[in-house]
């Protein structure tokens, strides 16, 4: 993330891009309906094999991030598909089978996709889709870290999902604050409306106030939830409790 942030009291960033959010006015409006109220109220209906989720995987890999230090996140994102409690979670649904993307973001309208959506459908699945993630050409974006748009872009990547699933689910990874583009906060209330959840890994880093930044302005849904990682060697367990968790 840069630094060069401009923060405005407890850990909140000042909105910008007002005339983008002005346009999104009507999807902010709308009633929140999240995880099994989005599929009980008919999001699940689209074409496509059912599935128990369909998650996308954004990974920060702004200024804050150095190639180093994106490369030990994809690792470990690889190395939880290769866990046997992710195998059990997965197996564990009413249909055994979830829908992944892995995607990378920095500043705003970044979101590029690493590895596109993907059935898993039992273990082999998910040791193939590790072997996938050891493969992606990680890249270190730089530029600012912009949460906001992430969570928009990505709730557009759920949207296109060729899978039709019971929950929908971004699992945001990052090490700072917003400092480009929609106002987190209005990009959650656009997520909620659309039926999609937000949780967050923050990785304490740089700034030890990330979690309660993230509970106040970032995450989304009414089971929503933040896990934090000390530093880069707590990554790997810290990721593979929150894949779990959101899996099951």
């Amino acid at each position: 993330m840069s630094k060069g942030g401009q923060m405005v009291g407890q850990g909140t960033v000042a909105p910008t891009r007002r005339a983008l959010l002005a346009g999104m006015g009507a999807a902010l409006a709308a009633p929140a309906l999240t995880g099994r109220a989005w599929a009980r109220a008919g999001g699940a209906g689209a074409g496509g094999t059912p599935v128990d989720l369909a998650l996308v995987m954004a990974v920060d890999s702004s200024a804050s991030i150095s190639k180093v230090m994106l490369d030990f996140q994809l690792r470990g994102h690889a190395a939880a598909f290769r866990d046997k409690a992710v195998h059990q979670a997965l197996a564990g649904g009413p249909k055994g089978k979830v829908a992944v993307q892995l995607a990378l973001f920095s500043g705003p309208g970044t979101l590029t996709t690493l590895v596109p959506w993907t059935l898993l459908a039992g273990t082999q699945d998910a040791l193939a889709l590790a072997d996938r993630i050891d493969a992606a050409p990680g890249v270190a974006m730089g530029g600012n870290t912009a949460l906001g748009d992430c969570i928009v872009q990505a709730v557009r990547q759920l949207d296109a999902c060729p899978y039709s699933a019971d929950r929908r689910t971004i699992d945001l990874v990052s090490n700072g604050f917003n400092n480009g583009g929609i106002d987190p906060r209005s990009a959650r209330a656009h997520a909620q409306a659309a039926g999609v959840g937000v949780n967050g890994l923050v990785i304490l880093d740089e700034y030890d106030w990330l979690e309660p930044y993230y509970r106040e302005n970032v995450v989304a849904g009414d089971d929503a939830f933040v896990i934090t990682a000390a530093n880069r060697h707590a990554f790997a367990d810290a990721f593979l409790s929150k894949l779990v968790r959101e899996v099951v």
